[in-house]
């Protein structure tokens, strides 16, 4: 049965999902759930551990570019071999765990507590958006759908050829404190938290009906969403501490 591509998160397209194999056991949102808390507990160690070693004074400059290559590669690989998932989704929990310690690590020298209001902030709005979608307060219309795919693109796009640049010396403005920076981050944030609802019902429409091991997928969807999340609520956070 074809299915619907219904969100902006890469892993829920159309590709993971047209799969002529069946299989008894299906997707059930507690698998999701239970495999995504895995590997967030995974990513989390992982950033503790490296603040421990930036702590003790471990040159940890690579840590972030190299966890965050890596997750990129992973994820190539991931879209052309979905039935690795099952290992190639806890090893992009450890790579974002690097990228994540490396990146947090220097915030949380200026910024103790930042990090950890991060965080805080990142679970108060998945619960909200989570409650807003099972009240039907907001609705994933066809037209929201299209407009939150669109813009999160967009962001992609923008971040893509900064990274792009930045090899070269060109250093964007999405990476100063300025008000357009600023108010990018918010964009990015918001539209990252709206991407939420896409996920959750996509989930909702093909649970019980997706083969058991696709659970994998929806974890990794889900694991992209919530670290995209957190990094634009702390970049946004660092960049208001400078400015104020």
């Amino acid at each position: 049965m074809r299915l619907l591509n219904n969100t902006s998160n890469p892993i829920f397209s159309n590709y993971f999902w047209n799969d002529r194999k069946t299989a008894n056991a299906k997707m059930t949102v507690t698998g999701i759930l239970i495999k995504t808390f895995l590997m967030l507990t995974i990513t989390t160690t992982i950033v503790v551990g490296v603040w421990k070693l930036h702590t003790s004074g471990t040159n940890i400059k690579w840590f972030g570019t190299g966890g965050m290559i890596a997750a990129i590669v992973i994820s190539i690989v991931l879209s052309v071999r979905q039935h690795w998932a099952h290992f190639l989704v806890p090893l992009y929990a450890v790579a974002k765990g690097f990228f994540l310690g490396g990146f947090t690590a220097f915030v949380k020298v200026h910024y103790p507590e930042m990090p950890y209001q991060a965080i805080g902030v990142t679970i108060i709005t998945f619960f909200t958006i989570l409650f807003l979608y099972q009240t039907r307060i907001i609705v994933v219309t066809k037209k929201v759908r299209s407009v939150i795919i669109t813009v999160c693109s967009a962001i992609f796009l923008v971040y893509l050829i900064s990274w792009i640049l930045s090899f070269f010396g060109i250093r964007s403005f999405i990476w100063g404190t300025s008000w357009i920076a600023i108010g990018f981050n918010i964009v990015a944030a918001t539209f990252a938290a709206l991407s939420f609802l896409l996920d959750f019902d996509f989930i909702e429409r093909y649970k019980n009906k997706a083969p058991k091991y696709k659970e994998w997928l929806a974890c990794y969807g889900l694991l992209v969403t919530i670290i995209w999340l957190y990094v634009e609520i702390l970049r946004l956070m660092k960049k208001l501490a400078i400015r104020f």
